[in-house]
């Protein structure tokens, strides 16, 4: 680091000293005082000349040849031929791009304060019948150590009380906290999300899992090789094309000053300044678009990305806890469970019952406090609520060892469909329903996955410490290439490597078990808007807002900027190539040769600055942000209607001809006001807004379709229930009732999600 900085300081002190020489020179020679003039430009030349020697001398014992081997000779030919001015000119032009190219290449050593900082420092050891706190260094095999509620574990060991819950998230993935009993191994780096326990300590400090995530990162970032600059790979061509021409137009016309100026003219500043400048814009550009991409190298390696790696948790999901449904025993409410569940669970400081308070909130129930509150860790709670014994928790804690009803084993089957956790509640010893819990996928992850094809990439994976069920039920979702589950940190860096090995890869990730592969892959991206510290460290690229969507972005932003790098790179010399022929034929004289050579670095610069812009748009508006939220917003009041549907769908199972009457009626009234009502007024009103913002209607021609069909299994579902009487119910018109109601919700809740996506693209632009 110490040496990049001297680098760096040592770059602007030469550009700082050929500019003074330039103007300095410039006054000198006004002035009268030519000779003077020529000595300053020399005074100025000469540093930048020594300096280019050292630079040009790393590269070659690097094994590296760089285009600055043409500026090196230039400028020396000119001091030798006593053509001081272009001498100037040149060293000016090859300074200042060496500082420009600073911004876009610099990457600072990886900072693993904020990793080392959330390592324990202190254990508390346990000897008799006192604790005493030591550092973590004097942690032997054998120690008993107490960990307290929240606090990380400090080394590996095996756990010696009854059980203990843990949150295992910074290591696995894992976004539910797990039960683990007597004699489990835990790792250290994961959190007591539970009461107090002890463990027994199986490895030192150093040699602990926490300690080796640390190491991972170390070596993985060391290992990386340091940034090309892109100009270097045409330099082999350049140098000799230049002295050849440069040669031959000195012996053809036998005229030293010609040959300089053909040197002069092929100043390979395009090649220095276009990949800089281009990245550098693309850089700003992600930034404006909450993207932190940490130089021009991550950038470069971004647009030569084919495969990208997904971590699951956090990363494809929104990473924690989330009510998926609420299951009820019949004729119960699905409300009235979760109020309850969400009254007693604000006892709890269990991150479970934080989930289910922050959706009952969400859905406007109203909460009272419990009383009598007994918590047992890892089963559940109960309590009073309004004069009743109210318990959630686990199917033993609430219902015992009963055989479970009907409506329970499908509680607990649609949880293992989803990967769900089931908190049963019971009243006074009936239990009324289930709450199901799970780490859902980010609303936007499909689009984000869908927009990544369309920017080119080729190959998708699912990368997760996550249990191997899991991982598939969100994979099958998005139609990823290949699922690798059950992997830890050091499993996680293989599959990178295994990765690399054949394409170019892109690790996305969030966790600090995810630090580790990111370093490691040719480019890391953290997902760093909940302030994931360690991965942001690691990490080549941070997505400063919770936004999935803008891993394609940046993938889009870095071929952009590195096409009209390119571009630049062959306009420029392509230009270049034009003067130099003209010096050839002395249309231009060394110092014309310099001004002309500026000229194109000018042209070359405002080309690559385009890379600013985010590019062609369609010349259509976009979609006010609000109307979109207002979108969104009725879909969100739409959601409670589709749960009451499908709360009736499944309490048609056991009803009896009075309840199923009423119950199918009530949902043909929900579909008729409304999800009929809304869907005709989004084919009356929001489609024909929307078919002046997107490209084409095809889009919504396919939404159009799926309106008809809504409102033709709406006309179904009225014929069914126009003049039902109980004696027109058997088993057969209640299936057929159900079949529909279910129809109905699925389509609904597919086509609202297809909606969603048509929305944010159309509010983007």
């Amino acid at each position: 680091m110490a040496e990049l900085i001297d680098d760096r300081i040592l770059r602007r002190a030469l550009i700082a000293i050929a500019l003074a020489g330039l103007v300095v020179g410039l006054i000198a020679w006004i002035t009268g005082q030519k000779a003077i003039a020529s000595w300053v430009w020399g005074a100025g030349t000469v540093p930048v000349v020594l300096g280019l020697a050292v630079s040009i001398f790393r590269d070659l014992m690097s094994g590296r040849m760089g285009v600055d081997a043409v500026a090196f000779v230039s400028m020396s030919a000119a001091l030798l031929l006593g053509e001081a001015l272009a001498g100037a000119v040149v060293a000016v032009m090859y300074a200042g791009g060496n500082v420009l190219e600073d911004f876009a290449v610099s990457r600072a050593e990886r900072d693993l304060k904020s990793l080392v900082d959330r390592a324990p420092r202190l254990a508390h050891r346990r000897t008799g019948t006192s604790v005493e706190d030591i550092p973590i260094d004097q942690v032997v095999i054998g120690d008993t150590i107490l960990v307290r509620a929240g606090e990380v574990v400090p080394v590996d060991g095996l756990i010696l009380d009854t059980s203990a819950t843990l949150d295992e998230a910074a290591l696995t993935g894992e976004p539910i906290p797990v039960t683990r009993n007597k004699s489990d191994q835990v790792h250290s780096g994961i959190v007591n999300a539970g009461e107090t326990f002890s463990l027994r300590a199986t490895s030192t400090a150093g040699e602990s899992t926490y300690a080796g995530i640390v190491r991972l990162v170390t070596s993985a970032q060391t290992a990386k090789a340091p940034f090309i600059r892109l100009a270097d790979r045409y330099a082999l061509l350049l140098l000799p094309v230049t002295l050849v021409i440069a040669a031959a137009a000195w012996i053809l016309s036998g005229d030293p000053i010609r040959g300089l100026a053909v040197l002069v003219a092929a100043t390979p500043c395009p090649l220095i300044l276009a990949a800089p400048v281009a990245f550098i814009a693309g850089v700003s550009q992600a930034a404006r678009l909450g993207i932190l991409i940490k130089g021009g190298g991550p950038l470069e390696a971004l647009a030569r990305t084919n495969t990208v790696i997904f971590d699951k948790t956090g990363t494809l999901t929104v990473g924690g806890a989330r009510l998926v449904g609420v299951e009820v025993a019949p004729d119960e409410s699905s409300d009235e469970v979760l109020r309850l569940a969400a009254s007693l669970e604000q006892a709890s400081h269990h991150v479970l019952a934080s989930a289910i308070v922050s959706a009952a909130l969400a859905k406007g129930l109203t909460l009272v406090s419990p009383e009598q509150v007994h918590e047992t860790m890892g089963s559940g709670l109960e309590g009073q609520i309004a004069g009743k014994l109210v318990k959630a928790g686990s199917q033993e804690l609430v219902c015992g060892q009963a055989k479970p009803a009907a409506w329970a084993v499908r509680a607990l089957r649609r949880a293992s469909w989803r990967s769900a956790l089931c908190v049963f509640v019971s009243v006074d010893g009936r239990t009324i329903g289930a709450v199901l819990l799970a780490d859902e996928l980010r609303r936007e992850t499909p689009r984000a996955v869908q927009a990544l094809r369309s920017a080119g990439i080729s190959r998708i994976v699912m990368l997760t410490g996550d249990r191997a069920d899991a991982a598939e039920t969100i994979a099958a979702a998005l139609d990823l290439d290949v699922v690798l589950a059950d992997r830890t940190p050091s499993d996680k860096v293989e599959a990178v490597a295994v990765e690399q090995r054949l394409h170019p890869t892109l690790m996305v990730g969030d966790g600090i078990n995810d630090a580790p592969a990111l370093a490691a892959a040719d480019v890391g991206i953290a997902m760093g808007a909940r302030g994931a510290s360690a991965s942001s460290e690691a990490a080549d690229v941070v997505i400063l807002v919770d936004r999935l969507d803008r891993v394609s972005d940046a993938v889009s932003i870095a071929r952009r900027a590195r096409r009209i790098a390119l571009q630049s790179i062959g306009v420029g010399m392509s230009l270049s190539g034009v003067a130099m022929v003209a010096a050839a034929f002395g249309f231009l004289t060394p110092v014309a040769g310099a001004l002309t050579q500026e000229a194109i670095d000018v042209a070359v610069i405002l080309n690559a600055l385009r890379a600013l812009t985010p590019g062609r748009r369609n010349g259509r508006p976009a979609l006010a942000t609000s109307a979109a939220r207002a979108l969104h917003q009725d879909h969100q009041e739409l959601g409670s209607a589709l749960d009451r549907l499908r709360e009736i769908a499944d309490a048609l199972d056991d009803s009896d001809p009075n309840v199923a009457v009423r119950l199918i009626s009530e949902a043909n009234t929900i579909v008729v006001q409304k999800i009929a009502e809304h869907e005709r007024t989004d084919e009356r009103i929001v489609y024909p807004n929307l078919s002046t913002i997107l490209h084409d209607g095809h889009g919504l021609a396919a939404m159009s379709r799926a309106h008809r069909e809504i409102l033709h299994l709406g006309r179904l579902l009225a014929r069914l229930s126009g003049g039902l009487d109980v004696r027109d119910i058997d088993r057969y018109l209640i299936r057929d009732a159900q079949r529909v109601i279910e129809s109905i919700e699925s389509l609904v809740r597919l086509h609202n999600a297809q909606e969603e996506d048509i929305y944010e693209h159309a509010a983007t632009g």
